[in-house]
């Protein structure tokens, strides 16, 4: 048996605005970076250490990962960071009031766009501050790998080539690992892991920095799951 610790970043100050976040680089809350070091005290508590570590590029993601390798005293540990984890693209919705936006566009349709794993947010253009091309971090991506709106069905089409070509060899090879990413980056991975159905995974609430574990068997099928808190 293997163990695989998924844990979401902690709140955001785009969180703490009720904002749609995306790619956007935002910071943690002061509120963040303390659900962050009682996520790295809980760990700690239950006796977890780990070889391997992997996040996103976004700063909330990384701050969260090394706070809480902070509170364990493995800051020395391998962390590997990848786009493929970010959170799923928002488009035209990033930065945006989510209760605005519910009121411009009505309940049941901002619903579609958060939660219906083939609905499309409104896409950005090229030109727009917001694509990702803009950015030094994202240059090694190609065009087609820049997003301008994403589903989360996209979203897990550009996580599961990290989750195969990077985190599983890294459990093969008895590797103790953590995954620190964010709420859709990890639904994709869930939905995934255990198979979900498009309706089971639009019901997936993933509080912020509480460790989830997975118990896996040989074949990295999940035995169990449960949150440490």
């Amino acid at each position: 048996m293997q163990k695989l610790v998924l844990l979401r970043h902690g709140e955001s100050v785009y969180n703490k605005e009720n904002r749609f976040t995306g790619w956007a680089d935002v910071d943690l809350s002061e509120e963040g970076f303390k659900q962050a070091r009682r996520a790295g005290q809980v760990l700690a508590k239950n006796g977890y250490t780990f070889d391997m570590g992997f996040t996103s590029v976004l700063k909330r993601s990384i701050k969260t990962m090394h706070f809480v390798l902070e509170e364990l005293e493995h800051l020395w540990i391998p962390v590997g960071k990848s786009w493929r984890l970010n959170e799923r693209f928002y488009g035209a919705l990033q930065g945006l009031n989510k209760d605005e936006t519910v009121a411009q566009y009505g309940e049941e349709q901002v619903h579609k766009w958060r939660r219906d794993p083939h609905e499309h947010p409104p896409a950005i253009t090229e030109s727009d501050e917001r694509f990702p091309g803009h950015y030094l971090r994202y240059s090694d991506l190609t065009y087609r790998e820049l997003p301008f709106t994403e589903n989360l069905s996209e979203t897990m089409t550009r996580v599961l080539p990290f989750w195969h070509e990077h985190i599983v060899p890294a459990i093969r090879e008895d590797k103790k690992v953590i995954i620190c990413a964010h709420g859709n980056s990890l639904r994709a991975l869930i939905q995934y892991i255990e198979n979900l159905s498009d309706e089971e995974v639009t019901k997936l609430d993933i509080p912020t920095a509480t460790p989830w574990v997975y118990e896996l068997d040989d074949r990295l099928n999940s035995i169990r799951h449960y949150y440490l808190e």
